[in-house]
């Protein structure tokens, strides 16, 4: 049985200079996902109100972390990920739920 995983939106970063340099304008951070939101996942699916660019991303760890896995130099049912957004990352905190 897979452990429930929650998902917590620690940062949402802008990289004003690639997007002044490259994009043909600059943008807000992350308009879909607010800091310190959290979402649960069940059975390593995508949370009700997702990003679904985001959750492609970190659906790997989600899945390690809810069978019981763990990543090497991080405390155990813990790890720090973030979306694959060049210009305006978010960064992820995802935890075990013990006991789900």
């Amino acid at each position: 049985m897979n452990a429930k995983v929650k998902i917590t939106v620690l940062k949402r970063l802008v990289h004003k200079e690639f997007l002044e340099k490259f994009a043909e304008s600059v943008w807000p951070p992350c308009e879909r996902l607010s800091e310190n939101q959290e979402f649960i996942s069940e059975n390593v699916n995508m949370p009700d109100g997702f990003c679904s660019w985001a959750w492609t991303d970190i659906q790997k760890y989600v899945m390690t972390l809810a069978r019981g896995g763990n990543f090497r130099g991080t405390k155990p049912g813990l790890f720090i990920t973030c979306c694959t957004d060049g210009y305006r990352p978010v960064i992820f905190k995802l935890e075990r739920i013990n006991g789900s």
